[in-house]
């Protein structure tokens, strides 16, 4: 018998083994199917018990874009506000890109701010993580702990003040509310819209902390970006006012002079009054130029403002997301068959291991 023969009979038996292997397994659970389908309808049973009794969940949704400016749109006028000292700024920068704002949205201060941010229940005003402690039923767990059952968070509470305990309680729900229920994420990689989910069991808490903490993160960045335009305006308001107030005086006590009827004839006795005029002048001539540069940096100051423009608002009724019975039923049946015939089919290959090396013995 040529070696090609040879390799054709071995496939052919190789071939005739596995099939009788897989007739001798499939024999073997068919011996089994009672205690299969038992397992599997504990499985199903288990499966729709939890379906059953999981509570349903509301997700809010709010999607935004953010404004990223790459060059300053008052261009024109940077040479007459540098002639100020004032630095009108440029637009964006990197700090608040899209990823940046995502990070930003998760972060501990911004959970934090938000959940010490009020919340009117039930005709009663308390802070959002009371709301969250509350409708989680988290302080009845601490009923059997002295050290938590005092544990408070009143309104208003300074998120730079809060205590060991405060601070503990709020780091470690603030680790889990990233993990189970806030989600950000981007769509459309190409497009700098962000989408933001809140989903837990209430309803008004997933509306109210995912609305709160979009307005947290838009004051915070609006705050920074806008931070250095602020000053501009501030330092120039300051200085029109300062200004306003020596024309007024100038003014005032040169009609003051006026009024004495000093004999004109007299060279001295009109230096005083022509000096108020030219402080008057003066005085005017720089109150313009300063209008001039305060009223294009408020122009810049609201154009670096809208930072976050909210496309969609989470509405009632929110989505509401609730196990389905028949894929809990459907999911555990599946589950619990596949694990009880992986488990017999091992329990039967050591078997006969064991019995390989007993009779090998």
């Amino acid at each position: 018998m040529t070696e090609s023969k040879q390799a054709i009979v071995s496939d052919e038996i190789s071939f005739k083994e596995l099939i009788l292997k897989g007739k001798e397994i499939w024999n073997f659970l068919l011996g089994k199917w009672k205690f299969i389908l038992f397992v599997s309808f504990l499985g199903a049973s288990i499966g729709f018990a939890i379906a059953w009794l999981t509570k349903p969940t509301y997700m809010a949704r709010l999607t935004f874009s953010v404004e990223n400016e790459k060059s300053s749109p008052l261009g024109a006028y940077s040479g007459l506000a540098s002639m100020a000292g004032i630095d009108l700024g440029g637009g964006g920068g990197t700090m608040f890109s899209s990823d940046n704002i995502m990070s930003i949205m998760t972060s501990r201060k911004m959970v934090v701010k938000t959940l010490l941010s009020p919340i009117t229940v039930n005709n009663k005003e308390i802070t959002l993580i009371d709301f969250y402690l509350s409708f989680n039923h988290i302080r009845d767990k601490w009923l059997q702990k002295p050290e938590l059952s005092g544990l408070k968070f009143p309104l208003n509470l300074n998120p730079d003040s809060l205590s060991r305990k405060q601070d503990s309680l709020l780091s470690d729900i603030h680790a889990s509310l990233i993990k189970t229920v806030i989600t950000i994420n981007k769509p459309d990689k190409k497009l700098s819209l962000i989408e933001a989910k809140c989903t837990s069991t209430n309803e008004l808490f997933s509306k109210v902390f995912l609305e709160t903490l979009s307005a947290q993160v838009t004051a915070f960045y609006v705050g920074i970006k806008t931070k250095r335009q602020k000053d501009n305006v501030d330092i120039l308001q300051k200085k029109a006012d300062s200004l306003y107030r020596v024309f007024s005086n100038s003014m005032y006590q040169g009609a003051a002079l006026a009024d004495q009827n000093i004999n004109m004839a007299r060279q001295v006795a009109g230096v005083d009054r022509q000096r108020k005029q030219i402080d008057m002048q003066v005085a005017s001539t720089a109150y313009g130029e300063i209008i001039k540069n305060l009223e294009i940096s408020k122009i810049t100051l609201q154009k670096e403002t809208p930072l976050i423009q909210v496309i969609d608002q989470p509405v009632f009724p929110l989505e509401r997301l609730k196990a389905s019975r028949l894929k809990g039923l459907l999911t555990g049946g599946f589950i619990a068959g596949f694990l009880v015939v992986g488990f017999l089919l091992v329990q039967r290959f050591f078997r006969s291991m064991m019995q390989e090396d007993g009779a090998i013995a």
